[in-house]
């Protein structure tokens, strides 16, 4: 008797198993069909239809530049919604799904605007996050997409956006604090908070300055001025390019065999609305 039971239970088990594994089949798929990510066609990808041929082609011309100089990928994402996700993962989940930047140094950002929604996001690689950080990326939300995008101007704050990206991630955020501290002295009582932004910039250039001279005391020396210190590759001299360069000439066109390089995201970066 105690074989029959010993089958039985066995039995039981597998059929437990399987439908279990069923169950997460069909969870997994019914994710997927949730998320219903648009193809990464180029550095632009405007699947809500808001953006000029003309912008297209100047927004695909200058993060085809900037990538050419600094090896950091910028893509710029429009949808109509997403859905019943919020924009905080399914802007990681689209990063991630593309692999923006490359493997090896995360050097990806992902600029998403779900028109319907109200909503954009700024997703930044694991790589940039200490140069594009939540605060900047807050700030180039509030202070240059969102009146813009209030006002009905898309295509003037995607741009506004992108140029603000690039600035930072050129190691310029001086027009970023000096819009900061206008804003901050248009609005009522908000004096003590535009101090603290501004002492936030001069202790976030301060850390990368001490930073970047630590790196070529302490750090590994890739090649002529160019050091590599706790997992961080750091330039010096390279004209416009990003601080956190990584290695250079994957450019690529703005389409037909344009990819992401297989880097990832934390979650890093900011969200907002209009």
């Amino acid at each position: 008797m105690n074989a029959p039971m010993s089958a039985m239970t066995f039995g039981f088990r597998r059929l437990s198993a399987a439908l279990l594994l069923l169950a997460l089949v069909v969870a997994s798929q019914s994710e997927a069909r949730a998320l219903d990510f648009p193809a990464l066609t180029g550095r632009v990808v405007d699947d809500a239809h808001v953006l000029s041929s003309e912008t297209m082609a100047q927004l695909i011309e200058r993060l085809a530049d900037f990538e050419a100089k600094s090896s950091d990928q910028v893509v710029v994402a429009t949808v109509r919604s997403t859905g019943d996700t919020a924009i905080e993962p399914y802007a990681n989940q689209l990063f991630r799904h593309w692999g923006l930047g490359q493997a090896g140094e995360n050097n990806g950002v992902l600029l998403l605007v779900a028109i319907d929604d109200r909503k954009m996001r700024i997703e930044v690689g694991y790589g940039l996050e200490g140069i594009l950080t939540d605060l900047l990326s807050r700030l180039i939300i509030e202070n240059s997409m969102v009146p813009e995008f209030r006002a009905g101007n898309y295509q003037a704050g995607i741009g506004r956006g992108v140029d603000d990206i690039i600035s930072v991630l050129e190691g310029n955020a001086a027009e970023l604090k000096a819009r900061a501290e206008r804003n901050a002295g248009k609005s009522n009582g908000q004096d003590t908070m535009g101090m603290i932004f501004f002492g936030l910039f001069v202790l976030f250039f301060a850390s990368m300055f001490g930073f970047s001279i630590l790196a070529s005391i302490f750090g590994k020396k890739l090649a002529p001025g160019r050091y590599k210190w706790l997992g961080i590759a750091v330039s010096y001299g390279g004209g416009s390019s990003s601080g956190l360069a990584g290695s250079r000439g994957r450019a690529g066109g703005s389409g037909g065999g344009f990819s992401g390089g297989g880097g990832s995201s934390g979650g890093g970066g900011a969200s907002g609305g209009w």
